[in-house]
Formats: C-alpha cells, structure tokens, sequence
C-alpha cells in the first residue's frame, strides 16, 4: 500500500477482506486438541526441555506478573479495588425537563396534542341545547321520603327555610343516636352531646302535640374544590347572623343519601335525610328561642349554610346506581332536588383560574413523588382523554362521565365550570346564584365579602366582629413541601391555559364579566 492510500484511508480489498476459505490453514487445523499454559499435567520434563529458553523466561514473567496483580488487588481491596477493575458504576443524571419553549416541543414530540384543533372542537360543542329539565314528578319518585319530610312551604316569619315537625316519641331517650354523621364524626357527636342537653326544652307544644323547629340551609357554597370555600365558610362563622352545622361538607346531596361516602369503597349506608337535618339543629334552636321569645335580639333572622364543594359538579352516583343505564347523560342533577325542596335557595360559587385549581387540587391529594413533571405527564394524559371522549360523546357527557372521571390522573373537569353553571341556570334564576372569583377574594377580601353579606342580605358588622373577620388565618393553605415545588411547568400552563379558553370565554360571556377570562391569572395562588 502506498503512502498517500494510507493518507487517505485507503483499504484495497485484496489486502484487508477476508473470508474463512482464504486463510491459510494446515491440513491438520482443527483435528489435534489445543493445550493451554495451564495444562501442568500434560507438562513433563521433556516438554519442558524442547520449549525454548526465551519461551520459558516469557511464561516466568507472566506468572509473576498475574501473582502482582492479584497481591496489588489483596492489599489495596478496601481502598482502590481491583488495579484492573473498571471505574465503579456512577448512575445517569436526573432527566432535566426543559421549560417554556422547550417543554413546549418536547411535549409535542412525546405527547402529540393539537391544542387548536381541540379548542375549536370544544368551541364549537360548547354551542349546546340547554338539557331537559326531568319533570317533577321523576324527580319526587326518586326519593318519596325526602319529599315527604320536607313541606313545600315554610314558616313566613323566620327567614331560613324552617318548618315544625311533630316529634315522636321513639326518639325521647336519644333524638341523636342513631344519626350516622354522630356516629362517624367527632367533632358532630360532640355538637348532638351539647344538644341533647337543651333539646326538649326547644320543643314547641301545640294542641297537646309536641313539635321540634326543622330547618334547611339557608345557602348552599356548592363550589368548586381548592377555590377558597373553606376560608369563606369558616369567615362566615364570625358573622352573629350565621349559625352553621359544624360539618363544612356534609356530601349528603350528591353521595350519602344514596348510600355512598367515598365511591372506592362502594355502597356502604344510607344517610336519611333526617341525619342531614340534625346538622343544622343548631341553628334550629337559636330561631326557636327568637320564636318563643326567650331571648334578646331577632333571632328570626339567623340563618346556616353548608359548603360541600363536590354539589355543583358531582352526580357520578347515578352510574354506580344505573350500571346498566344506557343514557349517556346522566338523568338528574343535585340541583334538581335542592331546587324541588327548596326553590329560594341562595347558592354560591367560589372559582378561579381553572389551571392554578387544577394544580392545587394535584398538590392537595397526599400522594409520593409529586413534581411539576409529573402533574404535566397527568394533564397531557387527561387532556388526551377528554378529546378521545369528545370524538363519541356530546361536551356535557364527557363533563359528566364516571368512567372518564375516573380515568383521567387529574381532575380536569373540574375546571370546566360553565358546563355546571349553565345546568344550574336550569333550575335556578340568575339572581339566586353569587359567583365569586378567588384572585377577588385574595386581593380585596373587604369587598368581596361584603357582596357575600349582601346576597345573604346580612347586618353590617360591628367593628369588632368586622377586625376579627379580617384578622383570621387563611384556611386550607398549601403545605410547605408541596409550595417548595414551585409554580406548574411554562408547558402545562401554555397546555392548560390553551384547553380552558373556550370554556373561560364562555364563562365570561355568561356572567358578562371579562374577568373570567383569567388571561392575566396570578402564579401560585
């Protein structure tokens, strides 16, 4: 080969490819058994003798060479290791997710989501038919009991929603000890222990008859979970005019009177809906001392709530109910009962940015592992779960579907709030429904409780009570290992923010307020 074949690489076939029949081999290649050096037995002296001198030094030399390596490695195991052992194994770096732009592509790359084309497809199915309101009658033979403990008017003289009841005397020993919210909850076994105390002294007699004050609650924070419902239930509680169940969340509407606590866990016991009522005997018996005239001030005017935030969105029960139901729309909602019972209700919504909520409620869930990477693999994946339902099924459907629901990682419908407003103004007239913003709330408390007072048509406070209001702790605050984790990913605020467009808009259009476009939302609220 030349120098200048060299100089370019050159590798002329004829002097580098080989095949197995050009290589020159003896006629006795593979027919006589190789010997190795260590085959001592087979070594006799005569061997030994026709074995060249420069042969025998060579294999001295090998032995003394392999008997240092293997003294270096003896004496230095606990330090270095083996002289010829390979680096220990260091394992690979954490996966650095990039952000913004680039958590943008490589989301793209892995999880392909054409947020456009989804954003016209919900746009253009957010264009619906209001649902058909069931009739009355299917709603009352759903539950005949409910409807016959609760009248269809109630006492015109008191402000809440309350009626008298003739009490029975199966329940003189203990009107509480069969009461399932008593016995599975603490903190309301000690209210009923406070209650018994003073309850036959609340009774109002008539004709001979003895009857106890029941009331309803006076309005209802249906919504939405990690939107501050739990700071305005417990700010409400200063007022002198609220008087509260102390069960923030009874879920009576939506689970318990059908016998469910937690879904996962199946059917478990039936809440009548006289459990539900004793909640609120608290309240009963401060407007039955105003009746009777027993105490100082209107008591007339005191009125109780509840906030179960799972009311405005939750009817799954129906599918574990109607396993067999063909429809794919469930055929009746929370409100169509609350409504039925009690068409004045006052009902409040607490919102905020549907991504920030979404991403409190992944941090609110005590689960292992969490990180900003993981929650964005979860709303790609829910995301990519919802567009595969809405390529079968109508927008409200897959709001309302159990099996999605209970696919997707994250709960992503929750965030679609004017699918529930809009079924709520179904059976509700505007007027009745408060909806409230958290950023609101968070930066000028003073006038947005203040719309709350008003809607409940409340007293003004006096400075004292009004310090105290302001003064409380936040409640449900996030916890300190889950704010350590930073905001959400540049990518799944982009993905996010993209999805719930169509939605806000429709929202805002609704309400006729911009706001809730949320297109300059905080981070990390």
């Amino acid at each position: 080969m030349s120098l200048s074949d060299c100089k370019h690489g050159s590798n002329p076939q004829t002097d580098h490819t080989y095949s197995l029949h050009s290589l020159p081999l003896s006629k006795d290649y593979g027919k006589t058994p190789t010997r190795t050096l260590f085959d001592f037995k087979r070594l006799s002296l005569t061997n030994l003798r026709s074995i060249s001198k420069v042969k025998v030094v060579s294999f001295l030399m090998g032995l003394t060479l392999m008997f240092l390596i293997m003294a270096s490695h003896i004496l230095t195991w606990d330090r270095k290791g083996l002289l010829l052992t390979p680096p220990p194994f260091h394992p690979l770096r954490p996966v650095v997710v990039p952000t913004g732009k680039a958590a943008a592509e490589v989301s793209s790359e892995n999880n392909f989501i054409d947020v456009k084309l989804l954003v016209k497809i919900i746009g253009s199915k957010l264009e619906y038919t209001p649902r058909k309101v069931p009739d009355e009658k299917d709603v009352v033979g759903t539950n005949s009991h409910l409807f016959s403990v609760i009248p269809r008017h109630f006492l015109p003289s008191v402000k809440s929603p309350c009626w008298y009841e003739e009490f029975s005397d199966e329940l003189s020993t203990d009107p509480y000890g069969r009461n399932h919210y008593a016995l599975r909850t603490k903190s309301f076994r000690t209210v009923c222990d406070h209650l018994r105390t003073s309850f036959h002294q609340h009774l109002h007699r008539s004709g001979g008859k003895r009857f106890r004050l029941r009331c309803l609650p006076f309005f209802y924070i249906v919504g939405q979970p990690k939107c501050g419902t739990t700071d305005l239930f417990y700010r409400l509680l200063l007022h002198p005019e609220v008087k509260f169940n102390t069960i923030k969340e009874p879920h009576w509407w939506t689970r318990k009177r059908f016998g469910y606590i937690r879904f996962k866990d199946g059917f478990q016991e039936t809440f009548p809906v006289e459990d539900y009522l004793d909640l609120f005997d608290l309240a009963a018996h401060n407007i039955q001392e105003g009746i009777s005239g027993n105490s100082s001030g209107d008591h007339r005017a005191l009125i109780t709530g509840e906030a179960s935030a799972s009311t405005m969105w939750d009817n799954q029960v129906w599918s574990y109910l109607h396993r067999d139901m063909e429809e794919t729309e469930t055929p009746f909602l929370a409100q169509d009962f609350i409504h039925r019972v009690q068409p004045g209700a006052k009902i409040i919504l607490m919102l905020r940015d549907p991504g920030e909520r979404l991403y409190s409620d992944y941090l609110y869930f005590k689960m292992a592992n969490k990180s900003t990477e993981d929650f964005h693999h979860k709303v790609v994946e829910s995301v990519q779960l919802f567009q595969s339902c809405l390529s079968e099924r109508s927008l409200r459907s897959c709001a309302y579907n159990t099996s999605l629901s209970n696919a997707m990682p994250v709960r992503l419908h929750l965030g679609m709030y004017v699918v529930f407003l809009l079924d709520w103004l179904t059976v509700f007239q505007s007027e009745q429904i408060l909806v409230l913003r958290l950023e609101d709330y968070a930066a000028n408390f003073k006038v947005t409780i203040k719309k709350v007072f008003d809607f409940l048509r409340l007293s003004p406070l006096s400075e004292q009570v009004e310090a105290a209001l302001y003064k409380r702790p936040k409640s449900n605050t996030r916890r300190t290992a889950d704010r350590n984790l930073g905001h959400m990913l540049p990518a799944t605020s982009d993905l996010l923010r993209g999805f719930h467009q169509p939605f806000n808009h429709k929202l805002a259009s609704v309400l006729d307020n911009k706001a809730f476009h949320w297109s300059n939302a905080p981070e990390g609220a």
